[in-house]
């Protein structure tokens, strides 16, 4: 007895899989209004979606629809991104590569993704941290973290298994993602 008192151990937590991650959607245990993410395993409950938050996702959205329409890209808002077995974040907005199922046959992957963006607003810190981090290791080229309230877009490329070699910070004049040609982000517009 005194052995277990002397050694607390911490119990054991289940990581979750995309798989049951799934099941758990399809039994009904998670509601399509559930606004949760699945990273490293774990079920996380994502903030709600403010109207400075809403508003400049649509006005993002609005910018680059001619891309859309091109068929240069594919925009998925709020979209699932497949990553690995235990890691499923729904990102603010991707810019994907053009496919002809536009992503109905399976969700895209980092290999996918031209651009990704992180509308911050109340998430900043988390955005910063465990997600940007995330990204990098599975290799995102391209996150923006739009700063609501710090009124700027962070570019973040070069992801590694440290983070992302090029991180600067945009407050004014134009953010032109580096894998989609003909795409500049006027930050002031954006965040008007």
């Amino acid at each position: 007895m005194q052995l277990a008192l002397d050694h607390p151990e911490t119990p054991p937590r289940r990581r979750f899989d995309v798989a049951a991650y799934h099941r758990m959607a399809e039994a009904g245990i998670l509601h399509p209004k559930d606004r949760v993410e699945l990273i490293d395993g774990e079920i996380v409950e994502m903030a709600p979606i403010g109207s400075a938050h809403s508003g400049t996702t649509n006005r993002l959205t609005s910018l680059v629809g001619r891309l859309a329409a091109d068929g240069r890209v594919v925009a998925s808002i709020q979209g699932p991104l497949r990553l690995d077995p235990f890691n499923e974040p729904q990102p603010d907005l991707m810019l994907l590569r053009p496919r002809a199922d536009f992503y109905r046959a399976s969700h895209p992957s980092a290999a996918d993704v031209l651009l990704l963006v992180e509308i911050a607003d109340s998430s900043l810190a988390y955005d910063r941290g465990p997600k940007l981090a995330l990204y990098a290791r599975h290799g995102v080229p391209e996150i923006w973290i739009v700063d609501l309230a710090g009124r700027a877009v962070e570019v973040c490329r070069e992801p590694g298994p440290d983070g992302y070699a090029e991180r600067r910070r945009v407050t004014e004049g134009t953010a032109t993602p580096t894998l989609v040609p003909g795409l500049a982000i006027d930050v002031g517009a954006l965040l008007a």
